[in-house]
């Protein structure tokens, strides 16, 4: 053999570019067509190879010692022979030829091996998932597991944009415009930790327990994947933290790259890379404090996500922690900004950790506005969800569910508004900010001694504010003096014209009934005195007169009238 063979048009872990492969008895490198770094691989790490088909032909997959797995894809089927004489004779190891099963069957049998998880279908491999690209995973239910990979910009290969565009340890998901981000397994019934393991589980009591399958499956992937760091790596743990969102309590196991939260049902391993926010703030009980964690990307349970995680605790709850890190590391690596020793709350001691170690800027309210109760937290609600609004220095920040972050850089205009039609409209408003881009955020049940506030605090940071209740206070305040003035005017012209109606009635009425009141008189006296049929009946009526008050006689002055002209017409025919 030839002390090197070349190929060309050969792909190095899902590289964008293609380039050269040499193969030499020392190990072998591969270079990208257009110029870059090389990659060298020296023949005491190769551990395993293997020859399968793959999307740009055939590639060989080497495993490491160090269980990490490199893929060479571009080769053509006759290079098998070629390539298996380069491994037989150079690196004395033999490349394994394997078939993948193509029948499309979602059930199968899964193997943990060195490096990766095989999903198996009549003996042959399915799939394969490299450890390094999982990075969370959860029961999430009796018998179901999520495992979550890890996720990736396109751009973002981990390599720095050297090797030709080359994915490295975990960024493989980045490599085309659509990435799975999450895969679920329906695992019944019960097993044993061997038969999970396979011959890599102890052969103690326990490997012969039987367990339920899929949790034994998740916790051997937990630590196959390295998901779940030893406790004794920690450099600090909280125990029991009360989370808001998402809800319950997690132990918090802070290392030196990442943190993980322990629930009794999640667990979630999450990178300083991630935390892009990190906010106290103070609740308006005067009893807690919230720690707003923001994440990117967010934090994915099922088809839920979490773009801030919510903790609460107690104001004067003191906690006294020793950090697992040595004088040396604390000079060297943390310099000032972490202390071997804490003795103070724990909201405190939460906050200077984290700041320590993911070396984050820490957020608070501002100090500029303070409600009518000298507080930061404004109590109102997004939707039926009740909670705190805290104006930031350069944003709002709602908690603890939904958390939502709105940026005054973002805002285009503020409207203050009053629920039309509410029963509690006088004592409280609303607030609706409208973005430059995108939805319109509305925080309502707002007390209204906090408006004022809230107006003079937008002004002081430039937004534009426009409020419709003073405007609706002085259309109302207009409309309710028109009215008083339009009553006002019918007192004074009103009783005018009835009472001028009621003289000119009342005048009418004495005139008619002073005018006649003698010849009635007689006239009656001497028709009683000749005939008793016709004076029982003007008896009548005169002795309902007589025994009415004066407004009933001023309604029966036509009656009356009426029934005078008959006595008259009786005296003439006498």
């Amino acid at each position: 053999m030839a002390a090197f063979e070349n190929f060309d048009n050969i792909f190095l872990d899902l590289s964008k570019e293609s380039g050269k492969c040499r193969f030499a008895e020392n190990g072998l490198g591969w270079k990208p067509s257009g110029g870059g770094n090389t990659f060298t691989l020296d023949r005491g790490d190769i551990a395993n190879a293997q020859w399968s088909r793959a999307a740009k032909g055939y590639e060989v997959k080497i495993l490491k010692r160090s269980s990490e797995l490199v893929h060479l894809d571009g080769f053509q089927q006759e290079d098998l022979e070629r390539l298996g004489k380069i491994f037989k004779n150079w690196y004395s190891i033999n490349l394994d030829p394997k078939e993948h099963a193509l029948r499309g069957w979602n059930w199968g049998k899964t193997e943990f091996s060195k490096a990766e998880l095989v999903f198996n279908v009549q003996n042959k491999p399915s799939f394969e998932i490299p450890y390094s690209e999982i990075t969370n995973t959860n029961l999430a239910g009796r018998n179901e597991v999520a495992v979550e990979f890890a996720n990736s910009n396109e751009n973002d290969t981990g390599t720095n944009g050297h090797l030709g565009g080359a994915r490295g340890r975990g960024k493989k998901s980045g490599a085309g415009k659509d990435q799975l981000v999450e895969m679920r397994f329906y695992i019944p019934g019960t097993t044993t930790r061997r038969e999970t393991e396979g011959e890599e589980a102890g052969s103690g009591e326990e490997g012969g327990e039987e367990k339920n399958a899929a949790t034994l499956f998740y916790e051997t992937l937990m630590d196959k994947a390295e998901i779940g760091e030893t406790a004794g790596d920690a450099i600090a743990t909280f125990l029991e933290v009360l989370h808001l969102t998402p809800r319950g309590r997690f132990d918090i196991d802070m290392y030196e790259a990442s943190f993980r939260l322990r629930g009794k049902t999640y667990d979630y391993k999450i990178q300083y890379e991630a935390i892009k926010k990190f906010m106290v703030l103070p609740k308006p009980d005067d009893l807690h404090f919230m720690l707003c964690v923001g994440l990117d990307p967010p934090l994915r349970q099922g088809q839920t996500r979490y773009p801030f995680i919510v903790m609460q605790a107690k104001k004067d709850e003191e906690v006294t922690i020793d950090l697992n890190l040595t004088e040396e590391q604390l000079k060297e690596e943390y310099k000032d900004r972490l202390q071997p020793h804490y003795e103070q709350p724990l909201h405190q001691v939460i906050t200077y950790i984290f700041k320590g170690l993911a070396n984050k800027k820490i957020t608070s309210p501002a100090k500029d506005f303070m409600t009518h109760r000298n507080q930061f937290g404004i109590k109102c609600s997004i939707k039926a969800a009740e909670g705190f609004l805290y104006c930031l220095e350069k944003a709002f920040m709602f908690v603890p569910k939904p958390a939502t972050y709105v940026s005054y850089d973002q805002t285009s205009t503020i409207v203050f508004s009053r629920v039309s039609g509410a029963v509690s409209a006088l004592s409280t408003f609303d607030i609706a900010v409208h973005m430059k881009n995108g939805p319109t955020h509305s925080f309502s049940n707002i007390n209204r001694e906090d408006l004022k506030a809230l107006e003079s605090f937008f002004k002081l940071k430039g937004l534009r504010v426009k409020n419709e209740i003073d405007e609706d206070a002085n259309m109302l305040a207009a409309a309710l003096r028109q009215e008083a003035m339009d009553e006002s005017e019918e007192e004074v012209v009103g009783p005018r014209a009835e009472r001028g109606s009621a003289d000119e009635d009342e005048e009418s009425v004495d005139d008619d009934f002073q005018a006649e009141s003698e010849s009635d008189v007689a006239e009656e006296f001497d028709s009683d005195h000749e005939s008793s049929g016709s004076g029982s009946g003007e008896s009548d009526v005169d002795g309902g007169a007589a025994n009415a008050d004066e407004d009933e006689e001023m309604l029966d002055v036509d009656e009356v009238e009426q029934q005078k002209p008959k006595p008259k017409k009786q005296k003439t025919s006498k």
